[in-house]
């Protein structure tokens, strides 16, 4: 079920709570960990979920992240390999593989994606994370289609990603273009 609830100032803290544990058990395999996604946007209303992305350098190290990450509680989810492939991109579909880990159930919901360093879709949530942050408007815009979305259909998953999905390669498109002028930089 699709329910978006207004911003939480929670979600940052709940965010490092998370991320603590991980950059313990994964150190330098980590070359970075992000609060992404919508409760990574200040004032963005947003599915309770905390989405985190861990940078690592390549795939070579699946074995290893099964391990750490599996200490942890965490399980790799292996049917989930790639993100979605923004219409008329042009490179190989394998710039947009990943590793995705399911949370021990102990653990507040949160999603866990590892993507590699370099590759569009490590940037990808990054930039929009940063575009909606500084774009007040097209941030309250974007909730406001979720949420028209999550009230038409609440029980339709696939009904709310088929429109999120396009939708977030629309803005992505006007977050290149401000990236470009204000030089941005991951």
């Amino acid at each position: 079920m699709i329910t978006i609830v207004p911003y939480d100032a929670r979600w940052p803290e709940e965010f490092l709570a998370l991320a603590r544990p991980l950059r313990a058990a994964l150190s330098e395999l980590a070359l970075r960990i992000d609060h992404i996604g919508s409760t990574s946007v200040p004032g963005l209303a947003a599915k309770d979920i905390i989405d985190i992305q861990v940078t690592v350098r390549d795939f070579t190290c699946t074995p290893e992240l099964v391990e750490k990450l599996g200490s942890l509680g965490y399980t790799l989810a292996p049917e989930i390999t790639q993100d979605h492939l923004p219409p008329l991109y042009q490179g190989p579909e394998a710039d947009w593989e990943k590793r995705y880990f399911r949370p021990p159930a102990s653990l507040r919901p949160m999603h866990l994606h590892i993507r590699a360093l370099g590759l569009p879709n490590q940037r990808y949530p990054i930039l929009f994370r940063d575009y909606l942050r500084a774009h007040p408007m097209a941030s309250a815009a974007y909730a406001q289609i979720k949420m028209a979305l999550s009230r038409r259909q609440p029980d339709d998953v696939e009904f709310y990603y088929d429109i999120k999905d396009p939708l977030c390669d629309i803005v992505i498109e006007a977050a290149e273009e401000w990236a470009q002028a204000t030089d941005w930089q991951i």
